[in-house]
């Protein structure tokens, strides 16, 4: 069986691809989880799980007439980006590093911001509904705005790549930016209060949820869809500017149309059809791997990435792994390596090579064939990419 049924006294199974045990706090979070009365059926974990807040990440959760904000997280619609170019990656050479740099230059990283609001940004249909959101974020609009089109920081990441063709990739990693993080953390904190007021006995107050029907849940499931759309435009802001840079070093400029294009979140929440029942799945860490699903699982900024294609295994919630996932924790990371290593770990990749990135080396994530082999029910491989160029938020 590709899976392991984790033998924890609980209501409904969780279901593990992580073909390892779990640590005994990783097991007291799927235990928290797999307890509460309107999780659906069972949890499945996936191979790159590792602890979160409230719920593992890595992990899959259908759930009956509630939902849970902090099990979804603050970086609502986090996901992935990536093309297929029609160029070779002869073409690159001797321009990786002028191409690091006007990237680095075009879009913003870290707290960083546009400084002038481009029309793409401005038309996105979206903005219309912005007053019906959170009050708590009625400030945050022209922040939204000059934020849209930017990497943020962290895990983020902007890649050129090559695949085994040697056909040159793009590829980017980014979410909802600081707007997602505050709708996130304004209803997260909502639901702590009805739990208090409730007097709910929860087995982690992180694991505080909204009941559908009621006006709580309504107005973050409205939020929640918004956030979710402003991360997948996000990517496709910067997707295009990313992609003038490539064509303007590899085409003299000339437009070209992508081979294929793969846009999926990974922190995230949809209504869907399971086991013929009507549920609210939940991915904290995860990607849809529906049949006929491209789905998109990165590797750490020195190992490999794979363009993936569901299988729609069922068990999985139709779902497949969002990366390697972490070893060790990022201070963890900085104890434990030096720039030494960072330089070691990501050789023949044009990347920063300093300690602002330290805690993001190859070495403090799960290996990542490991991960692939652990999932080959739930994607098929559709291509293999190595990095040659790595822009970290």
């Amino acid at each position: 069986m590709p899976y392991e049924k984790l033998s924890l006294s609980t209501p409904n199974p969780v279901l593990s691809w992580a073909n390892h045990p779990l640590a005994k706090d990783e097991s007291k979070m799927a235990q928290n989880v797999a307890s509460l009365p309107f999780v659906f059926k069972h949890v499945a974990l996936m191979p790159d799980v590792h602890l979160g807040k409230g719920a593992l990440v890595g992990s899959v959760i259908a759930t009956k007439e509630a939902i849970m904000p902090a099990a979804v997280g603050v970086d609502i619609g986090c996901g992935m980006c990536a093309i297929a170019t029609p160029f070779d990656g002869d073409k690159l050479e001797g321009k990786l590093k002028k191409i690091r740099l006007e990237i680095e230059a075009a879009i913003p990283t870290g707290f960083n911001e546009n400084k002038e609001i481009e029309k793409t940004v401005t038309n996105w249909q979206n903005w219309t509904d912005f007053k019906e959101l959170h009050p708590g974020v009625q400030h945050l609009e022209n922040k939204a705005l000059k934020q849209m089109g930017s990497l943020g920081g962290g895990n983020h990441f902007i890649e050129v790549c090559l695949d085994s063709k040697n056909k040159v990739w793009l590829m980017l990693h980014s979410g909802s930016r600081h707007i997602g993080n505050i709708l996130a953390q304004s209803h997260i904190n909502t639901a702590k209060e009805l739990a208090k007021l409730a007097e709910l006995r929860l087995p982690d107050p992180d694991l505080a949820y909204f009941v559908a029907g009621t006006p709580e849940f309504a107005a973050y499931w409205r939020d929640l869809q918004w956030a979710q759309n402003y991360a997948r435009y996000n990517r496709e802001v910067m997707m295009a500017r990313f992609q003038r840079i490539i064509e303007k070093h590899l085409a003299g400029g000339k437009q070209t149309k992508p081979l294929l294009t793969v846009n999926c979140h990974h922190n995230y929440a949809e209504k869907e059809v399971h086991f013929g029942e009507d549920v609210y799945v939940t991915r904290k860490g995860a990607v849809r791997a529906q049949t006929e699903d491209y789905g998109i699982i990165p590797g750490s900024m020195g190992a490999k990435s794979f363009i993936v294609k569901g299988k729609g295994n069922h068990e999985s919630y139709c779902s497949c792994s969002h990366g390697a996932g972490r070893l060790m924790s990022r201070n963890k990371a900085k104890l434990n390596f030096t720039l030494d290593d960072l330089i070691n770990q990501t050789q023949g990749v044009e990347c920063r090579k300093d300690d602002g990135v330290l805690d993001e080396i190859p070495g403090a994530y799960k290996p990542i064939d490991e991960v692939m082999n652990n999932q080959s029910d739930l994607v098929e491989i559709v291509a293999t990419l190595k990095q040659v160029v790595c822009v970290k938020g």
